[in-house]
């Protein structure tokens, strides 16, 4: 396949501490990015993160999209859990609010919103829980997902501008799924390069079985994620930082 034909932004996922405790180099990856994706309390977050990490975007110029997750601290939200409908529309409506009382004492827009580890999944699995998901999600908002999924259809059904996302740090089913580990493995830069390279020049990527899987993006915004628990997320984010410049530069995307 062709290269993308839109310019290539970076996501990360950052805020995603709790008290004491921090899951990524935040203060090393928010130079390098475009977007940032803060964590909101339910999978990962508390108030005085949230805080720290929209204060730290705003000096920095980054744009700031909530990154609503399941109620699960110790699973880190990567661990499924049924709710009704009306249930993910209120969780997702409550933790975009937390954060947007946030943005809004720094003068800061809220930029998307994405969904974080397996409710991402579940999302793309079943379109009743995409809907209830992206009910919660304030009207004209952007959102971040998988394209040629429910995502990218109940957004569209919803009148939600979609953004389509590439990964530099996961690898994929042949089903063009994502394979969502509990806890993030390592990756080598060889791997990283590779990945990423395929997923920019080529709008594919080789899935876990071997298979080539094509990725077409089509006409949205193109997002590249990497996530800040990810072992050497700085290499990884600075690895990508580099690709994804230069792939703007040669196509003249500016």
């Amino acid at each position: 396949m062709a290269p993308i034909q839109q310019k290539i932004y970076i996501n990360v996922d950052l805020g995603e501490g709790y008290g004491n405790y921090r899951a990524g180099p935040d203060d090393e990856l928010i130079p390098l990015i475009d977007h940032a994706n803060v964590a909101c309390g339910f999978h990962a977050g508390d108030p005085l993160i949230m805080q720290q990490t929209v204060r730290a975007c705003k000096e920095h110029g980054i744009a700031v999209g909530a990154h609503p997750g399941l109620q699960d601290i110790l699973g880190f939200g990567r661990r499924e859990m049924k709710l009704s409908p009306e249930e993910l529309t209120a969780m997702v409506r409550y933790q975009v609010g937390a954060l947007k009382a946030f943005l809004d004492a720094e003068g800061v827009p809220l930029h998307h919103v994405k969904p974080h580890g397996v409710l991402y999944s579940m999302m793309y699995r079943d379109k009743e829980v995409c809907r209830a998901v992206y009910e919660g999600v304030p009207k004209g908002t952007p959102v971040f997902g998988l394209a040629g999924t429910y995502h990218e259809e109940v957004a569209k059904e919803l009148g939600l501008p979609f953004t389509a996302e590439l990964y530099g740090d996961v690898k994929y089913n042949k089903d063009k799924t994502l394979v969502i580990d509990r806890k993030k493995k390592a990756w080598t830069p060889e791997e990283t390069k590779k990945h990423i390279s395929s997923q920019l020049e080529n709008s594919s990527v080789t899935a876990v079985t071997g298979e080539e899987v094509e990725l077409p993006v089509a006409d949205h915004n193109v997002s590249l994620c990497c996530h800040s628990d990810s072992p050497g997320a700085v290499q990884i984010v600075t690895a990508a930082r580099q690709m994804v410049d230069e792939f703007n530069k040669k196509y003249g995307y500016t």
